[in-house]
């Protein structure tokens, strides 16, 4: 591809750029140790991909509770099992909270991929292709709801080839061969 994935994980802290500083509120994260970039992606983002990265065994509230378990802030069950019925209720699932996401249709399993992404109530949220596995209906309702939370306040971060949605975001950025163009 053209990079579009590589500038997600380098913005999300999961890869370390080979040249140039990376910048999180003005902290250059060049020297910081793997547990303090795991602190820092803990934080401030959610990360929804195109294939969903669910557990198939796990039921949808279990899925979504992953990153309460092992982010920096250490939350008892009744707190991490009350931020997950907010996130699951916020993308229409609380009534399948206790099914295997095996069963899941695919617009419902990228829900829960979206409430996992926001149990951690992050300021970023970074989007890798979040519609392209689906059909056009429901790859919809999911833009929707991630334009909801950029009315709310916080950043979408959106890689998409879907020219139709991206008309859509208030700013666009074109990648060709790696460059930013």
């Amino acid at each position: 591809g053209c990079g579009k994935t590589t500038l997600l994980n380098m913005v999300g802290l999961i890869v370390s750029p080979t040249f140039g500083d990376l910048l999180i509120q003005g902290l250059n994260t060049k020297s910081f140790s793997n547990n303090k970039l795991s602190a820092l992606r803990s934080k401030f983002f959610g990360y929804i991909v195109q294939d969903f990265a669910l557990i198939e065994d796990y039921t949808a509230l279990e899925n979504a509770e992953i990153p309460l378990l092992y982010g920096p802030e250490r939350l008892g069950r009744n707190e991490r099992r009350k931020r997950v019925h907010e996130a699951l209720s916020r993308v229409d699932l609380d009534s399948k909270m206790h099914e295997e996401v095996r069963n899941l249709s695919g617009g419902q399993r990228q829900r829960v991929a979206i409430a996992r992404a926001l149990v951690s109530d992050p300021q970023v949220i970074l989007a890798d292709e979040p519609t392209g596995s689906l059909d056009s209906q429901t790859g919809h309702e999911v833009f929707r709801l991630l334009m909801e939370l950029v009315q709310e306040g916080r950043t979408l971060l959106l890689v998409t080839h879907n020219l139709d949605l991206a008309q859509h975001c208030e700013r666009r950025v074109n990648m060709v061969d790696g460059c930013i163009v």
